[in-house]
Formats: C-alpha cells, sequence, structure tokens
C-alpha cells in the first residue's frame, strides 16, 4: 500500500511537492508527484500503482515528460491505428504547435500559455495574406487536447488541463458562378483545368481526394471514376459517373501521364502527377501558388478550392437532385453538414420571388429584372 509524504529540509521544515511512495514487485520506489496539490498527488499515486498492479511499465516522472515526448506518442497513435487518414494534414495541424512548444515541459501546458499560444497565431498571416483564423486555432487546441489525452492515459501527466476555444464565424458561403469558374480555369496549366473542372462538378475535396486519383481508379469505358474504401475523409467508398465532358478531358489527362511514363521510362500511377520540374512524375501537391495567381488574374482574389465543394452542393440541389443520391456523389455522410454546403445565392431568393410572384398574382416577372423590394 503506497502512501504520499513531504519531504522535510534540514531544518525539519516540510516542502511544497509531494512525494509518493510505492511498491514494484515487493521493491519500495519513492518518487516525486511533481504538484503541491494533495488531490493531483493521490491521483498520480493511485495511476503508480494500478500500473504496478498490472506489470504495466511505470512512466518516468512527469515533470520531467516534454511536449516533444507527447506530441511523437500522439503521432505514433494515429500511425499505429490509422484513425486519421490525411497524415499530411495531422502534420500541418501539428506544425504550429510544435514550433510553439517544442522543448517545454508538458506540465507547463496550462490555460495560460495556451492562451499565449492562441494570441501569437491570431497575429499570424496566412499565405493568401490574411490572418489565422479562429476555427483554424480550435483545431490546432483539438489537437493538443487529444495529445494531452493520451498522455494522461499514458501516466504521463496527471490532468488534461481546460481550453476556452474560440468562437468561430459562420460556415463560409463562398462559391464559384459559372462564369467566375470558367475565368480562373482559363489561367491554369491544362493538368489543373481537369482537376478543377472535376472538383467543381463533383465536389470532391482537391488535396486528398482528386489530386490523389489513381489510373486504376478511372474507367473510361465504363465512365466512372471511383474512390476506394477507406481512402476518404468518412471512410466510405465512393463512385461517380462521368460527364461527356469530364470524360474527353480525363482521356486527355490520362494520355498526357502516358506520354510522360514513355518519356521517363517507368509507369506512373497517378492520375495528376507533377509533368515537369524537379518532382516530375511524383503525385502533385497542393498548387496553392498556382491557384492564387490564377484567381488574382481572373479578377476574383481570395476565392478557395474548396468553394468548388459548395458550388458542387448548390448545382446539385439546383438541377433538382434527389439529396439522398447528391450527398452520395459529393462524400458528405450527415444531412446536417450537406444543407451547410446548399448555399443560396441573390439570383436563387429572385427567381423564388419569381415563382411566388406568378403563383399569387399570375403574372410572371421578367426574368433578367429584380423583383421590387
Amino acid at each position: 500500500m503506497g502512501y504520499l509524504y513531504k519531504q522535510k529540509s534540514r531544518d525539519g521544515t516540510p516542502g511544497r511537492v509531494w512525494w509518493a511512495k510505492y511498491y514494484v514487485d515487493g521493491r519500495p520506489v519513492r518518487e516525486s508527484t511533481g504538484t503541491e496539490k494533495e488531490a493531483e498527488a493521490k491521483r498520480f499515486l493511485k495511476l503508480r500503482e494500478g500500473a504496478a498492479a498490472t506489470g504495466a511499465p511505470i512512466a518516468p516522472r512527469v515533470d520531467r515528460i516534454l511536449y516533444d515526448e507527447i506530441a511523437a506518442d500522439l503521432r505514433a497513435h494515429y500511425h499505429a491505428t490509422g484513425r486519421w487518414k490525411n497524415l499530411g494534414e495531422l502534420e500541418r495541424g501539428l506544425t504550429h504547435l510544435d514550433r510553439f512548444f517544442r522543448g517545454r515541459r508538458a506540465t507547463s501546458v496550462t490555460p495560460d500559455l495556451a492562451l499565449r499560444y492562441i494570441t501569437e497565431r491570431q497575429a499570424t498571416k496566412t499565405h493568401l495574406g490574411g490572418f489565422t483564423s479562429n476555427a483554424t486555432i480550435n483545431r490546432e487546441l483539438a489537437l493538443l487536447r487529444r495529445m494531452l489525452r493520451l498522455a494522461a492515459r499514458h501516466g504521463k501527466v496527471l490532468r488534461v488541463p481546460p481550453f476556452e476555444l474560440l468562437k468561430e464565424a459562420p460556415p463560409r458561403a463562398g462559391f464559384f458562378e459559372a462564369d467566375r469558374y470558367e475565368a480562373v480555369r482559363r489561367h491554369l496549366a491544362e493538368d489543373l483545368r481537369v482537376a478543377v473542372a472535376f472538383a467543381y462538378t463533383y465536389g470532391w475535396r482537391m488535396r486528398s481526394e482528386v489530386l490523389t486519383l489513381e489510373r486504376r481508379h478511372v474507367d473510361l469505358r465504363a465512365g466512372t471514376v471511383r474512390l476506394d474504401p477507406g481512402s476518404t475523409k468518412n471512410s466510405e467508398g465512393r463512385i461517380v459517373y462521368l460527364t461527356p465532358e469530364l470524360k474527353t478531358l480525363l482521356a486527355e489527362q490520362l494520355d498526357r501521364v502516358h506520354r510522360l511514363g514513355r518519356r521517363l521510362g517507368r509507369v506512373i500511377p497517378y492520375v495528376f502527377p507533377n509533368l515537369s520540374g524537379r518532382y516530375v512524375g511524383h503525385p502533385r501537391g497542393d498548387f496553392r501558388k498556382a491557384w492564387a495567381t490564377a484567381c488574382r488574374k481572373a479578377g476574383c482574389p481570395g476565392m478557395l478550392k474548396h468553394n468548388f465543394r459548395r458550388t458542387a452542393v448548390r448545382n446539385l440541389e439546383t438541377a433538382g437532385v434527389p439529396r439522398s443520391v447528391a450527398m452520395k456523389i459529393t462524400g458528405h455522410k450527415t444531412e446536417n453538414v450537406y444543407r451547410r454546403y446548399a448555399i443560396v445565392s441573390d439570383a436563387d431568393l429572385q427567381d423564388a420571388v419569381r415563382r411566388l410572384t406568378r403563383i399569387t398574382t399570375g403574372i410572371t416577372p421578367p426574368s433578367d429584372v429584380a423583383p421590387a423590394q
């Protein structure tokens, strides 16, 4: 049976930090709990006794555990379990956490330190020139909280400090009208025009679903493109039938890839590889600079590639596609999230008033004139 105590100094006064004594295989072990709070010290002792009773390894003193170690544990956890589908996305989420917390003790991660992190991130500019959004910071704090919870299960921290999340802006409402979409597309390279057309039509996620497509996923004879189960955000497979335009565009793109493979002397399995440069033949990454340049030249700077997802949902709704079918195409798992993407434009509202006027008065207002306010 273990117990807590405080070490006495040479003059006989007790110290401030609690120490724990417990037994491992009949051998007494004395260890600092690293805390002055008795409740936390009791929890520390309970964890140590539980580990000793089950034969689990005893972690070192909690005050010696660094952020670096618990961050490595989180990475190893997701690599082993596969619960984070896109590990590159995980690394991007941890980048700023690593930069700020690296070298700090895990026990120093307090609400005050988290607030300092928030303040620093809010002053950080993004590649688009704006400042980091509260939603992005909240995703990073959620990663930090998962990291600490995992460390607590392993006995490496005594408790998980509460983090107050920031108020997020309403969901984005950006989408592409057809003329803007065509204007941006004209300023992109040929292969990116195909990727953009695919995202615009079906609302697939550009970075994790369109750019990662492999040639085996495309069946031009059947006119289909599929995603394997486990490769998408919701882990479900997906299949879509190609429009005539996309079937032609993909055939041309696959021909480009075939010619590139012959030039390099190897088979290239990707639909959208780098066609030139240092990483020629390797899968294409996120084309941020090319996208920003195209948007600027088209006169709509700041547009997001994710707007294609909202645009596809809006177009499917306008076309009268049943919602259950539309969700299968875009990959939305819940109707609640799908509805957030069903953006309503001014033109939609004006059309609604024209229809209402036609029903209530029998008069059809001109389609090119906005209804009276």
